[in-house]
């Protein structure tokens, strides 16, 4: 049995150094051009390399996304990027597009070059062709079945690795290739700018009837006919194991700190569990159930892990988030009294009761006791998104890095 990595996404530096605190072992950010999370907030060149450096002290890779389909129009700068991206070292680069793929060959040969879910890898013949160009690994289809990851691992060279999604959120197209966005906004989705037309909500025009919209109904269920829900696999860590899956990776470049921390901790701990004895992971499985449904998320699916989806993997009639905590921020430096600096992303208030999440897996309540701006000055409330404050609290003890949230 292999042991695997632990694959979460990050959308800023902040982003990355929480995935690295809360138990990554890898990390996949995208830069400024040629990934396909245009809107994210991705990393500059500078932030690129602190991250790599943090992550780097802390024993965890880092992966750059340069997995857009490419036009004639982007070569030139494809080979610009890699020729900087040579110079700050990321650990491998997740590539679809066969000639980003030969350039990425050329240029910087001794980055390793993984092939993204974007190829279209359903098949063991089509690892062998990577292989044979020199690809490290290659990100299954989400199509695939348990069964057939199982078989590509038996039909495969030993070194070549299998990176496959776990958890996170569901493309209504084949392998993540659409044309939806593209051909109502103009935005293609496989050039990073995808506006998720899946999960608008959708009528049909009669010809005749211009004007008059008819819902699309589904069983009677509702109209969002291609909102999917979200993957998630923290019940079915043995089977996935038992496939010779390398890479458990996490989708999500788009989230928070807090949704990242809280995916990366609970299945780092179920992998861990597992690995250390089977009991222990089944004996903590009420915990995983817990704690991954206290993150943002559009119901959970096992996708086509056990055979083709039912009807019961879309979502018809709505196409809005569970959300149980709120995130309030991340913990910076904590001074000799115990207070802690934090950048504010949410509305608290004095007298709140609040969580501290804790890598190790701990959840601390504590009552938020004084809030004070950066010029020292009491606050009743932090209403200011952003806002640098440090905060005083009450039954239990704040370390760097550490994430304050409250329940809902």
């Amino acid at each position: 049995m292999r042991k695997p990595e632990l694959l979460v996404p990050a959308s800023s530096l902040e982003v990355l150094k929480t995935a690295v605190i809360f138990g990554a072992d890898a990390v996949y950010i995208g830069g400024e051009a040629f990934g396909l999370r245009a809107k994210a907030k991705n990393f500059s060149m500078e932030d690129m390399k602190e991250g790599i450096a943090f992550a780097h002290e802390h024993g965890v890779k880092v992966y750059v996304t340069a997995n857009i389909l490419a036009h004639n129009r982007d070569l030139e700068g494809v080979e610009e990027y890699f020729r900087e991206l040579k110079e700050v070292k990321p650990d491998a680069l997740i590539i679809a597009d066969p000639g980003v793929f030969e350039i990425a060959k050329r240029i910087c040969p001794e980055i390793e070059r993984h092939i993204s879910t974007q190829a279209n890898n359903t098949n063991y013949a089509t690892y062998h062709f990577w292989h044979t160009l020199g690809a490290k690994r290659v990100v299954s289809a989400r199509e695939l079945s348990m069964q057939e990851i199982k078989e590509i691992r038996a039909n495969i060279p030993e070194g070549l690795e299998i990176e496959t999604f776990v958890h996170g959120a569901m493309c209504i197209s084949y392998s993540g290739r659409c044309l939806l966005s593209s051909y109502f906004t103009g935005r293609d989705a496989n050039q990073g700018a995808c506006t998720h037309p899946c999960r608008w909500k959708y009528a049909v025009v009669e010809e005749k009837r211009p004007g008059e919209y008819l819902p699309v109904y589904e069983n009677e269920r509702g109209t969002y006919i291609f909102n999917s829900k979200d993957l998630c696999m923290i019940e079915h860590i043995p089977d996935l194991l038992d496939a010779g899956i390398d890479s458990f990776k996490i989708e999500g470049r788009m989230k928070t700190a807090l949704y990242v921390a809280t995916v990366a901790r609970t299945y780092r701990k179920a992998v861990d569990d597992y690995l250390e004895d089977p009991k222990l992971y089944e004996e903590h499985m009420p915990w995983y159930r817990t704690q991954i449904a206290s993150c943002t998320y559009r119901q959970f699916t096992t996708g086509f892990f056990y055979g083709r989806p039912d009807e019961n993997t879309q979502i018809y009639d709505n196409n809005t988030y569970v959300k149980e905590y709120t995130y309030l921020g991340i913990v910076g430096e904590v001074d000799a009294e115990g207070r802690c600096r934090i950048e504010q992303r949410n509305k608290f208030s004095v007298g709140e009761q609040i969580e501290i999440m804790k890598p190790d897996g701990q959840n601390v309540e504590v009552t938020v006791k004084r809030i004070l701006n950066e010029d020292g000055e009491e606050q009743e409330s932090a209403p200011h998104s952003k806002q640098i404050l440090h905060i005083e609290l009450e039954g239990g003890r704040a370390e760097a890095y550490d994430i304050l949230r409250r329940k809902e």
